[in-house]
């Protein structure tokens, strides 16, 4: 019997949090049972096109929206037409009403609508934009999804939600590939030509979302204290020479380290002693819970989801604060053992287990 085949429409595969977590699911479904393709409108990484296909996964590249959106949907309705898929999940947020008016002009049975955001006024259009697209999102749609309930809410709305007509899927990790481990810590701070400095670690693309100005304003802050403190930054995007910029503008360079797209990031978090995450907005942040499930102190911005939290140790800072409160959080760190059964509410962090989850996700297609 031939498996069940489910279009997955991510958009730009950029090695960010959306891709990653559908990624995960890919890596633990049976795919004797569920097989995912994918359509994406960039050129994806040869780490992800591999992948998708070593799994038997085939991957569709269209039109970019940016360039034409009536290329972009015509071309993903073509895909769902000729291959007959009766599944088509769209992971576009707001974006996701054209793809899913080609799946209902192509006659796909399930149209589920995921949501994996919010948004802020930080960025103008981009904002003014999904506010316009979402209720329009929801049109073609006969299944409602979301990574937590702030962006099942913003989506949805909150009637929507109450009446359980939301489903919630949890950004899933392997718990296990991201537990802390002294030995990859000394060998990779070692490579890193780190001591026993304090290290501050972030991981998102490089975009205004993330908020990588106000981060580098809070370790110059730190440095004033630690001068020896150091900065990882994991990932790349549009603001990336900006961020640099303004990292040899404040005589900077030496303290912070741009490590770029990287394949080992689970390894990277035992570089760290600290996680930082000062996002504008967030649906449920994957690296948030890769972070936690590592045992890091973790500092969030007060948009980010309290669904985030898995840590007793955890902090979430108001965003409008200023700098000083970050950094005296950041100061008040206390180097300890990252003991789980100490720090963690297990039940909570067990919610994102992959293997739990992935079977989950499988029933839904199935069923």
């Amino acid at each position: 019997k031939e498996p069940v085949r489910v279009l997955q429409i991510i958009g730009i595969a950029c090695n960010g949090g959306v891709e990653s977590v559908i990624l995960n699911y890919y890596r633990h479904i049976d795919k004797s049972k569920v097989q995912f393709d994918f359509v994406v409108h960039n050129n994806p990484s040869e780490n992800f096109a591999e992948e998708v296909k070593k799994g038997g996964g085939r991957l569709y590249e269209v039109t970019p929206y940016m360039k034409n959106i009536f290329a972009f949907t015509y071309e993903i309705y073509k895909i769902i037409r000729n291959g007959r898929y009766e599944i088509v999940h769209s992971n576009m947020n707001s974006l996701s009403v054209f793809p899913l008016f080609a799946a209902w002009l192509a006659g796909a049975k399930i149209r589920i609508l995921h949501n994996h955001t919010t948004d802020t006024k930080a960025e103008g259009m981009r904002t003014i934009l999904k506010r316009v697209l979402r209720p329009f999102a929801k049109l073609f749609a006969n299944q409602y999804w979301a990574c937590s309930e702030l962006a099942a809410k913003w989506m949805y709305g909150e009637q929507v939600v109450s009446d359980g007509k939301v489903t919630i899927i949890p950004n899933a990790i392997d718990l296990k590939k991201f537990a802390f481990n002294q030995e990859k810590r000394d060998k990779l701070r070692s490579h890193l030509g780190i001591k026993a400095e304090l290290v501050i670690g972030h991981v998102g693309r490089f975009m205004k979302q993330k908020n990588h100005d106000f981060l580098i304003d809070i370790f110059a802050e730190v440095v004033k204290e630690r001068p020896d403190a150091k900065l990882l930054l994991i990932g790349e995007g549009p603001l990336e020479n900006e961020i640099k910029a303004k990292v040899n503008r404040l005589s900077l360079e030496h303290n912070v380290l741009f490590l770029g797209a990287r394949s080992d990031v689970a390894d990277l978090y035992n570089v760290m002693d600290i996680f930082v995450l000062p996002s504008f907005y967030e649906g449920l942040p994957v690296v948030g819970v890769e972070a936690q499930a590592n045992g890091l102190k973790c500092l969030f911005s007060d948009k980010v989801t309290s669904e985030s939290k898995l840590l007793h140790t955890t902090e979430f800072i108001d965003i409008e604060s200023g700098v000083q409160k970050w950094q005296l959080a950041i100061m008040g760190y206390i180097s300890r053992a990252r003991n789980l059964s100490q720090n963690t509410n297990l039940l909570e962090l067990m919610k994102f287990d992959i293997e739990e989850s992935s079977v989950g996700l499988q029933a839904r297609y199935i069923d």
